[in-house]
């Protein structure tokens, strides 16, 4: 399968979040990308899995609500 690199704008709708926040998560270093000049360029099942994964660990960080 061929790999499909996205630019910020195509990422971010796809994820559903804002762009701003794609790219301050990227050039924050915790979302993986590559950068060709000003462009931001993102594969998306990276992407994915590294946000899945980190939803995971701050489900397991949660407490649940008392009862």
């Amino acid at each position: 399968m061929e790999a499909k690199l996205l630019p910020v704008g195509p990422m971010a709708r796809q994820l559903r979040v804002p762009s701003n926040w794609l790219r301050d998560e990227a050039e924050a270093g915790r979302i993986p990308h590559l950068k060709a000049g000003k462009v931001l360029l993102f594969d998306p099942e990276t992407v994915e899995r590294v946000l899945l994964e980190r939803a995971r660990q701050l489900a397991g960080k949660v407490a649940p609500n008392a009862t």
